[in-house]
């Protein structure tokens, strides 16, 4: 692949992003509605990416010669198998590794789970993602476990995603910058803003002046949803990837004239609320929660970069 271009301290050649990972949310339906959600999957939520759509953003990644994996996501991404089945596929005929993050709904029993992991072992998946936690209502669950013996007989190297609860998570160390979500902490954002922060102890607004989990500068991965957005961080997009191309996106992105992504990576979201003059609190629990409260209160403002409407709790209905 490219990696030995990539300049690891700046990941940028010419100040310009390359991304490493294309994480593809195929749907925000879920056969779960967990409370630590990032995108409010529920099975409420509707809408789910094409075969053709999948097709051009995997052209547009494969164009920009930097991509090295996929990861199917969602909501739950095995509710849309066929359409999963063959994203494996095209994703490793072009060279890529691919992962897949799911609830193993699916997984009723060892043997059950190979039926669905057979195929997706012979197309080349390479990584199993399972979620594995009370906020998932699943300690020590069975479906994990037999999503997980499944995958081992098949040679799919499989994590458990386990999330602590949210008390222990305000105290806990951040993991490293941009990193995939494999567990640890609960980041305060989407439902979990609403559903887990009450009674969990806070801090000064004005002492929350960093983003310490994203990569807003120069992104290693972005998640793209079923419409197109490009999402930086769920629900903060850089534009739409079926109205621009991602090459050319990417190559006029300026993070510091972003309205949103310049006043997060100059001063964190206490500088979101004063370079908008956002109404705010006196305290929230971390910097998720008041970065996710202020963009909540400026989607009228800024529609193109808050986006789409399922990221901040409004469940579509309409198959859009």
């Amino acid at each position: 692949m490219t990696r030995d271009i990539v300049d690891d301290d700046l990941n940028a050649t010419d100040g310009k992003v390359l991304l490493r990972e294309l994480h593809l949310l195929l749907t925000y339906r879920c056969t779960m509605e967990c409370e630590h959600c990032f995108v409010w999957g529920s099975p409420q939520q509707s809408g789910v990416m094409t075969l053709d759509q999948m097709r051009r953003i995997f052209d547009q990644g494969e164009d920009l010669g930097s991509v090295e994996s996929i990861c199917f996501e969602g909501g739950e991404p095995f509710l849309y198998y066929g359409l999963l089945l063959e994203g494996v596929r095209q994703a490793q005929a072009r060279g890529w590794k691919t992962s897949i993050v799911s609830n193993a709904y699916w997984a009723t029993s060892p043997d059950d789970a190979r039926l669905w992991l057979q195929p997706l072992a012979e197309a080349g998946l390479n990584d199993l993602l399972v979620s594995e936690d009370d906020h998932h209502g699943r300690s020590e669950d069975p479906h994990a476990a037999s999503a997980a013996a499944a995958a081992g007989h098949l040679g799919i190297d499989t994590s458990a995603i386990a999330i602590r609860d949210a008390a222990s998570s305000v105290d806990a160390p951040s993991p490293v910058k941009g990193e995939v979500i494999k567990g640890g902490t609960v980041r305060f954002r989407g439902r979990a803003s609403i559903r887990l922060t009450p009674g969990l102890r806070k801090r000064p607004s004005g002492e929350l002046v960093t983003c310490p989990h994203e990569e807003l500068a120069n992104p290693v991965r972005v998640h793209i949803d079923p419409l197109g957005y490009v999402h930086l961080c769920q629900g903060l997009a850089i534009g739409n990837l079926f109205q621009t191309p991602l090459r050319e996106m990417l190559s006029s992105y300026v993070p510091e004239r972003h309205p949103i992504c310049g006043p997060l990576i100059s001063g964190g979201p206490a500088a979101l609320a004063s370079a908008h003059t956002v109404p705010h609190a006196d305290a929230y629990v971390d910097e998720c929660h008041m970065c996710y409260e202020m963009r909540n209160r400026l989607l009228t403002r800024f529609p193109e970069y808050l986006t789409p409407a399922q990221m901040y709790g409004v469940a579509r209905q309409d198959g859009s």
